[in-house]
């Protein structure tokens, strides 16, 4: 039976206004990719895309670039893997490359927070409808809306660290299972219309692995070996030329570290980073790093692009080729730790999602993953809070509600689940709006 294919140069020019436009963090990203790969192109059915979101959540690293990466190798091998997730990264360097110049020579930008300001609102009506949406496809028994409700509390209530949410999610649904079987099946069997969304897919729940997705112990070794290589070479040239002291070793061995440690989204990991940048290297200070935070909430890209900005300041302040050299020793830090962040994102991808695309239909597999699902729709919902806390009450609950924040929020929500309108006119015309405030303040 030959694969479905869905045309490579389509392909390219989706994962390119992806990486250009996903904003809101991983559930904002998540559900723009669910919004047009299931919902509109139809080019992947319901269950392929929540399966492929199981298995990236459970790994280290940011799990939307992850999906589009898994994606991207679905429907094109190891090249479209590879240009879905440098694509999804790739805009995001080259915005936070220039907005960290603008911000080390010309300090406080006004019309540039303005615009932000006014691009959070749709951040957060993005966030929320993306918690709307998976849940309400996800969640089709009460005993995945307690499982979403559980790791909703277990986050905002007792702060349980993300990979003990995910395993204990994985047991509940193993357990699950051997009770409630058809809970936990990946929801096959609710809502046959649904079933027949899915069925319309051009690769859907029947289409059966690709070619490519044969696992083999010879391709995971020479996976295995072209990723040490990766890591290596650079690692050692560097040593080499400026010693092991140097910025940029530390840098690459830093952000490799934060890089395996960042299970639950770039929030989970932002204190380490936050400890080792500003407190022990001194890279750069905490309101450059609450500056540089607030640039990656509001850039398209995964939330830990926020380490692109704090290699440039560091790279900035420590020119690495003398004096007149700052500028090109930010470009060449952000872009050397981009790569070590995101390297072994891609090779965890490569080698489990061959793996992974054979354990669809299996029990054993899937019930934990349905489960694993049921948490996301809790998490996500938790960063909405955190999210919305931070944008509605930016100066504490005591200091009163930020009536424009709200009402611009509330205004793009309606605009995104009412309205019908897509994610790119309501971005813009927040952004709009923000920087029409600013010019009038």
């Amino acid at each position: 039976m030959s694969h479905p294919t869905v045309p490579f140069r389509d392909a390219l020019r989706f994962w390119l206004k992806l990486g250009l436009l996903s904003f809101g963090g991983p559930a904002g990203q998540i559900a723009l990719m669910h919004r047009e790969l299931v919902d509109n192109k139809r080019w992947i059915s319901e269950q392929r895309f929540l399966h492929a979101l199981n298995y990236c959540m459970l790994l280290p690293g940011p799990e939307a670039q992850q999906l589009a990466t898994y994606l991207g190798w679905l429907m094109h091998r190891t090249r479209g893997g590879i240009v879905a997730g440098v694509l999804f990264v790739l805009p995001s360097l080259l915005i936070l490359i220039a907005l960290s110049w603008l911000y080390m020579v010309f300090g406080q930008l006004p019309l540039v927070a303005g615009a932000f300001a006014g691009i959070k609102a749709a951040v957060l009506a993005i966030v929320l409808q993306a918690a709307w949406r998976i849940g309400s496809r996800a969640l089709k028994h009460p005993l995945l809306w307690g499982i979403a409700a559980a790791a909703l509390l277990a986050l905002a209530v007792f702060a349980l660290p993300f990979p003990a949410i995910v395993l204990l999610a994985g047991i509940s649904g193993w357990l699950g299972a051997k009770r409630w079987p058809q809970v936990f099946n990946g929801g096959k069997g609710h809502a046959a219309s649904s079933t027949q969304d899915d069925n319309q897919a051009l690769i859907n729940d029947h289409t059966p692995p690709p070619p490519h997705a044969s696992y083999s112990h010879g391709k995971l070794l020479r996976l295995a070996l072209a990723g040490t290589l990766l890591w290596t070479l650079p690692m050692l040239s560097a040593v080499a030329l400026a010693g092991s002291q140097h910025t940029l070793p530390q840098m690459g061995w830093f952000f490799t570290k934060a890089a395996l440690l960042t299970f639950g989204g770039a929030y989970a990991v932002l204190p380490y980073v936050y400890q080792g940048a500003v407190t022990h290297f001194g890279w750069l200070t905490p309101g450059q790093m609450m500056d540089g935070l607030a640039l990656g909430e509001t850039t398209p890209g995964p939330l830990i692009m926020v380490v692109a900005f704090v290699a440039f300041v560091g790279g900035y302040g420590a020119p690495m080729f003398g004096a007149g050299s700052a500028a090109l020793s930010g470009i060449i830090a952000a872009s050397w730790v981009t790569w070590y962040t995101f390297l072994p994102s891609f090779l965890f991808i490569l080698a489990g999602a061959p793996l992974v695309e054979h354990t669809r239909g299996k029990l054993g597999f899937t019930a934990p993953l349905t489960a694993i699902t049921a948490a996301v729709v809790g998490v996500i919902i938790n960063l909405a809070l955190f999210f919305g806390q931070h944008l509605l009450w930016p100066h504490g609950l005591t200091a009163g509600i930020d009536w424009f924040a709200a009402l611009l929020a509330a205004a793009s929500l309606w605009a995104l689940v009412k309205g019908g309108r897509g994610v790119i006119p309501v971005i813009a015309g927040c952004a709009g709006i923000g920087l029409l405030r600013a010019l009038l303040a």
